[in-house]
């Protein structure tokens, strides 16, 4: 309880990893949406669907990217503060 009151444990790691998930789990059904658009599209034009359906897994891939670079540097972030944090109790 004492960790809660005074802020010596951090929540928000927890909730990176949470929100990294949901982020994980956007890109793959954005990625999937694309691409059944994709075919879709292929109704109406033969190479813009094509497309759509190409760029769709790389999209998915890079975003998927973006986001675990993003939750990356703010785990860092806590991982200073408790390194920090290591060095003054010493």
């Amino acid at each position: 309880m004492r960790d809660w009151l005074y802020f010596d444990a951090m929540v928000t790691p927890k909730i990176i990893t949470f929100i990294y998930w949901i982020l994980l789990a956007g890109a793959a059904l954005s990625g999937l949406v694309l691409m059944v658009k994709g075919f879709g599209m292929m109704r109406y034009s033969g190479f813009a669907g094509f497309g759509m359906v190409v760029a769709a897994p790389i999209l998915a891939t890079l975003s998927a990217l973006l986001a675990r670079i993003y939750c990356e540097i703010m785990i860092v972030l806590f991982k200073i503060n408790e390194a920090l944090q290591d060095i003054r109790r010493k």
